[in-house]
C-alpha cells in the first residue's frame, strides 16, 4: 500500500470511527486533540488501525505518534 492510500484510507476511516470530518484530520495536527481522544477511545484508536492495516502498536510505540503523519509513518513502516 502506497502512502496516499495509506492517509486516504486512515483519514476516511478515522473520520467515520471518530465522528468527525475527514477536513479536520490535517497531516501536522496531533491526533489526541483532533480526534478528541481519552485513554479509552485511544485504545479503539489501536484497534481501528489493528484491524485497518494489520499493524500491531505496541504501548511504548503509541507514545510517539503525535500527528497524524507519525501515524502515517508509522503504518507505512510496520506494514506487512
Amino acid at each position: 500500500m502506497t502512502r496516499e492510500e495509506i492517509i486516504e484510507k486512515a483519514k476516511s476511516t478515522l473520520a467515520e470511527e471518530f465522528d468527525i470530518n475527514e477536513a479536520d484530520i490535517k497531516d501536522d495536527a496531533n491526533i489526541k486533540d483532533s480526534l478528541h481522544l481519552d485513554s479509552l477511545s485511544l485504545v479503539d484508536l489501536v484497534a481501528v488501525i489493528q484491524y485497518t492495516y494489520g499493524v500491531e502498536i505496541p504501548v511504548e510505540d503509541l507514545r510517539k505518534i503525535e500527528t497524524f503523519n507519525d501515524l502515517y509513518d508509522y503504518i507505512e513502516t510496520h506494514q506487512k
